[in-house]
């Protein structure tokens, strides 16, 4: 995201707002990160990310920094508190699209599988028998091509990674996921499935260079008890990649 860059306001009101956050950019701040969707939301609206006084920008969940899709944010305690606890209860109902290489055995399926941090890899997390915490998820296919396939995905608990290890652990991990999918290119290239492609004189550009994981859908009740639900647009990314697939790559 380039500086200066505003981001698309899904829906908001006085105790929360939801964006529809860019890939490449972490949610919050670390210390190997040059910035945040926290902090830039937090400049865009004129509020604080940091200190006790409201109102300010709080975070109530996360998503991976390559991942785009719907980002929820609080503005004061009392809404982080009540959004938090609908996340750490798993009353949250959350809809994701995954670009998966592979075909899927069936129209739908259901991943019950405890995760943990990997034995020998920080950086991974992996299904643990013994220790892990317990983590599930739920597939719909959307659209088959010939190599990749379109899951809808209903994560019903909200570990870290857990789509990507999930899917990964029964044969269908992300098109593009450099952790999980190491032997994928770094990016979708349409020379890579158009049968008869050729190639012009400048380099080929990939349709899709990032974690082909998009969260579409978040349904969530605010402090007054009424049921919202906030959708994301695809990214132009994603939503090239997909057209190319539909053209030249259905079965």
């Amino acid at each position: 995201m380039k500086a200066g860059a505003r981001f698309e306001i899904l829906r908001e009101d006085d105790d929360w707002v939801a964006i529809n956050k860019p890939a490449g950019l972490a949610t919050i701040p670390g210390r190997d990160e040059s910035g945040s969707v926290m902090e830039q939301l937090a400049l865009q609206l004129n509020l604080p990310a940091s200190g006790t006084a409201d109102p300010r920008v709080r975070v109530v969940h996360r998503l991976d920094k390559e991942t785009s899709g719907v980002l929820l944010f609080a503005k004061n305690t009392a809404a982080q508190r009540h959004l938090s606890h609908q996340f750490q209860n798993n009353t949250i109902e959350k809809e994701y699209l995954a670009l998966v290489a592979g075909r899927a055995p069936s129209n739908e399926g259901a991943i019950d599988a405890p995760l943990g941090r990997h034995p020998t890899s920080p950086q991974r997390m992996a299904i643990l028998r013994h220790g892990g915490r317990p983590a599930r998820t739920h597939w719909r296919v959307e659209e088959n091509y010939r190599h990749f396939t379109l899951l809808r995905v209903f994560p019903k608990t909200g570990k870290t990674h857990q789509i990507r290890v999930h899917l990964n652990s029964i044969g269908l991990p992300l098109a593009i996921d450099p952790l999980y999918h190491a032997a994928a290119p770094a990016g979708l290239l349409l020379s890579s499935f158009k049968r008869g492609y050729r190639p012009g004189d400048a380099p080929e550009r990939p349709l899709i260079a990032r974690l082909t994981l998009h969260a579409e859908k978040l349904r969530f009740h605010d402090r007054h008890e009424q049921l919202i639900e906030v959708c994301a647009p695809l990214p132009k990314d994603f939503r090239a990649a997909l057209n190319m697939l539909r053209k030249y790559s259905r079965r």
